[in-house]
């Protein structure tokens, strides 16, 4: 025997991740004056999925498929000279794709409870990936004092996971605002934090480039900003490196945003931008815009912490 509630449980097996529907897009350029790109950047969809083959139960007793969809979104911008940036953005990438894939209970629930744990694992992975750049340093050591920035993003459904070192930037464009979910850790940022210079002078400001965080194989590690917010139906994501932030201004950027064309259209725009300003360093840019189902999407809970710095 089994009650109508069993019954509509199966059938209503739908879930908020796997209906959300993401448009995604990025572009990576090195830009006028670099001779090489020491950006790296990765977009990844994952999951869990269930689909019923051969069963003699009932109809509607089990749910014919089930799944739970996530996407990943990175950026890592390198440092070091040379080849040295490039690798080191570069490895950090892979090893930190291969811990992901090695954890053998992925959490694809996003509660309060849930969500904590997964930004505890994201900031004990950053760390280990000091393991990872000395592991390399080991195998040429041309390439010792090389580090990267990462900038990291996690979405299943209306989720939102940030893990955060260094200068590359996480932006959030929202009701028509564009909020910075990450603070550059940078020494002109510190010296506005601590009232030294005014938060307008650290754009201009001479250490501004200097980082006081960076994911390095020596020194001390690096501290990792995290968050986690509720997204809402009609929200985009930018990720981005600071070769675009350098050039065009957080005005520019919500204004090719607040035109609503595709990812990939605006990630054009935004690289033509950085390229017609001067195009000083690598650019590279990622972005993601979601549709979510109004029941689940959710503008007042987390989002307190939106912000511009």
């Amino acid at each position: 025997m089994y009650n109508l509630a069993t019954v509509k449980s199966a059938l209503n097996s739908m879930t908020t991740s796997s209906q959300t529907i993401v448009d995604l897009g990025a572009l990576t350029h090195r830009g006028k004056v670099r001779s090489n790109n020491e950006d790296s950047f990765l977009i990844a969809r994952f999951g869990r999925s269930m689909r019923t083959l051969l069963t003699n139960l009932p109809n509607g007793l089990l749910p014919n498929q089930h799944a739970e969809v996530g996407y990943g979104m990175l950026v890592a911008d390198g440092m070091g000279g040379a080849a040295g940036g490039e690798v080191a953005s570069r490895t950090a990438v892979s090893a930190l794709i291969n811990m992901s894939l090695q954890t053998s209970d992925w959490i694809l629930n996003l509660g309060d409870q849930h969500a904590d744990q997964v930004l505890r694992r994201m900031e004990k992975r950053f760390a280990q990936l000091r393991n990872a750049l000395a592991e390399r340093i080991r195998t040429d050591s041309r390439l010792a004092g090389m580090g990267t920035t990462m900038t990291l993003a996690m979405s299943l459904g209306a989720d939102l996971i940030i893990a955060h070192v260094g200068d590359s930037r996480a932006y959030l464009f929202t009701e028509g605002h564009l909020a910075r979910l990450t603070r550059d850790q940078t020494m002109a940022q510190l010296l506005a934090d601590v009232g030294v210079i005014s938060p307008e002078d650290v754009g201009r400001h001479h250490a501004r480039h200097v980082l006081t965080g960076a994911i390095t194989a020596e020194g001390e590690k690096a501290e990792v900003e995290l968050h986690h917010i509720r997204l809402a139906d009609g929200d985009q994501l930018l990720l981005c490196s600071d070769g675009l932030t350098e050039m065009v201004s957080d005005a520019a950027i919500a204004t090719v945003l607040g035109q609503r064309r595709s990812a990939t259209e605006s990630c054009h725009t935004l690289l033509d931008l950085a390229l017609q300003a001067g195009g000083k360093d690598n650019v590279t840019v990622v972005l993601a815009g979601y549709q979510i189902p109004t029941a689940d999407s959710n503008r007042g809970a987390n989002r307190a912490n939106l912000r511009s710095w």
